[in-house]
């Protein structure tokens, strides 16, 4: 199993980050991004710290542990700049917070995450059509979220990702071990969201590229 959009104390989530990779481990986890909420006025000291623990749990332990962010609710002309800081500084992964209907985002963000070179642009909507097309020809990743709060557009996300050749990406957005999913559950977000068959080996192809080059 591979889950790249997490949350851990050093913002809203439960657990410290060394129980939170360990949880995963244990539930059969190989791959694990931990990518706190993040603005302007957090990501100096969040991130370094997410990179520090992560480099001494992968010195330890067999599952990978990546050090990220997930950009939220940020101005929409903060989103690049803060893209590049989070690259500069040695970030695993990065994710916007899209426009989920259960939150007032910023309209614009799917977009200025794609065109600023995110990897992943986390439950974004109703993504339009437009910004999917951008999103394939950019690489970035748009998520299928088991997370109850922002998953009523799954399958528009994925209708949209399929027509324009997009990379999607399973993600729990666990902010506890309570929140993880086995195969079994991934597989019922799926079939929700209308993706099957070769889909999901593209699907399964988009998540590795994130991840290959760090082990």
């Amino acid at each position: 199993m591979i889950d790249l959009h997490t949350h851990t104390l050093l913002s809203d989530g439960e657990l410290l980050p060394s129980e939170m990779v360990r949880r995963a481990e244990v539930a059969g986890y190989e791959v694990i991004g931990l990518t706190d909420h993040v603005d302007a006025s957090n990501i100096g000291y969040v991130l370094p710290a997410l990179v520090r623990v992560c480099e001494k749990l992968n010195s330890h332990w067999d599952i990978l542990a990546l050090p990220g962010v997930e950009i939220t609710h940020a101005p929409l002309e903060e989103i690049a700049p803060l893209i590049r800081y989070a690259r500069k500084n040695a970030a695993g992964v990065i994710i916007v917070h899209g426009e989920t209907d259960s939150e007032p985002v910023i309209p614009g963000t799917n977009r200025a995450g794609i065109e600023a070179g995110a990897d992943i642009i986390a439950h974004p909507g109703f993504i339009r059509i437009e910004d999917a097309f951008l999103a394939a020809k950019r690489n970035v990743l748009l998520e299928l979220t088991a997370r109850k709060s922002h998953s009523s557009a799954n399958g528009h996300v994925a209708k949209a990702a399929m027509k324009t050749g997009c990379g999607l990406i399973v993600n729990t957005d666990a902010h506890s071990h309570r929140d993880f999913m086995d195969e079994a559950a991934r597989a019922r977000i799926l079939r929700s969201a209308g993706v099957k068959g070769r889909n999901i080996a593209g699907l399964n192809r988009a998540g590795m590229r994130l991840t290959s080059k760090k082990r």
